[in-house]
């Protein structure tokens, strides 16, 4: 899990900043009546806004465009219940997918928005905000072919998936995990914060034969809801029933735990993780384009959720 660091900026007073290059950050920004916390991921150079004050405030898009500038913040979005999704269309922000069970009782939608800069001689401003690209045709038709290629992947699953020991990971099985997945190019994620005031966690999951792969979960106590991450996807038809063999132990946890909804992010052209998160009881419930980066490179993201139980 990487560092974060935290900064409070009120943008009307010119104060500048420290930031990190790597990880993820917490941001407050205010301007007005305008209040909003940022988390920014510098890896993946997308920041998730959580607005204090809902509501249409006028000057809320220019403190966004603003924050993005001044961050090097490629993408935006935002997770809400259906009923303040409005006023994040009006500025220009796409629904991309939903969560069943987020906030318990009900759904959350994501709703995203690209930040792409523009060319210096065009205009003085260095970036604007593009509302085009959730989930656009040429996004989905990308994704589609992987999805129905995982969809028939599942056709050669076992009758019941092998066995995988489930532990806490210790802080230096979390850092071989991540070096030894650097050397060989396959992280998908720096299990960065996704959301405030979580608890996370690392299970090592291992089985026979040398598999060993880290999960990260987010919980959010005050929604109980669970945000799983597997640092690598997986490789051939062993790898992948054991991955949902994996992805099935931490559910049955997280239901013990008080857990009522879980969700994933996997790249959209992975079809052995796609199956592994379907075997698991996932489902897909979004795509988000371009909100991860692999390689270096940006990619697309299916949302995956699943409704552990109902809330007590």
């Amino acid at each position: 899990m990487r560092e974060n660091t935290a900064a409070v900026l009120d943008f009307e007073n010119a104060h500048e900043a420290k930031h990190a290059t790597t990880g993820y950050e917490l941001v407050d920004v205010s301007r007005g009546e305008v209040s909003l916390c940022l988390i920014l991921n510098h890896r993946t150079k997308a920041m998730r806004v959580i607005d204090f004050r809902a509501g249409a405030q006028a000057n809320k898009f220019d403190l966004l465009r603003d924050t993005a500038l001044k961050f090097g913040m490629e993408r935006a979005f935002t997770v809400v219940e259906r009923e303040e999704s409005t006023t994040w269309a009006k500025m220009g922000f796409q629904k991309e997918g939903s969560i069943p069970g987020f906030y318990k009782r009900s759904d959350a939608y994501i709703l995203g928005i690209e930040i792409e800069p523009l060319p210096a001689a065009r205009s003085g401003m260095r970036i604007e905000i593009s509302g085009n690209n959730s989930p656009d045709k040429a996004a989905a038709d990308r994704a589609e072919p992987a999805y129905q290629a995982s969809r028939r992947f599942l056709r050669g699953a076992p009758e019941s998936l092998p066995k995988v020991n489930v532990a806490p990971a210790r802080e230096q099985d979390i850092e071989k995990a991540f070096s030894h997945a650097e050397k060989l190019g396959r992280v998908l994620t720096g299990m960065e914060v996704f959301g405030r005031d979580v608890e996370k966690h690392q299970y090592l999951c291992t089985a026979r034969g040398g598999f060993s792969l880290l999960i990260g979960v987010e919980a959010q106590p005050c929604f109980d809801n669970a945000f799983v991450e597997a640092l690598c996807a997986p490789r051939g038809d062993k790898e992948t029933w054991l991955t949902a063999s994996a992805l099935e132990k931490i559910c049955a946890q997280l239901v013990n735990e008080g857990i009522v909804s879980a969700f994933a992010l996997s790249p959209s052209e992975s079809v052995e993780l796609s199956a592994a998160y379907l075997q698991a009881g996932f489902k897909r419930s979004g795509l988000l384009p371009g909100h991860l980066r692999i390689a270096g490179q940006k990619a697309d993201a299916v949302l995956w959720s699943r409704r552990l139980a109902e809330p007590a």
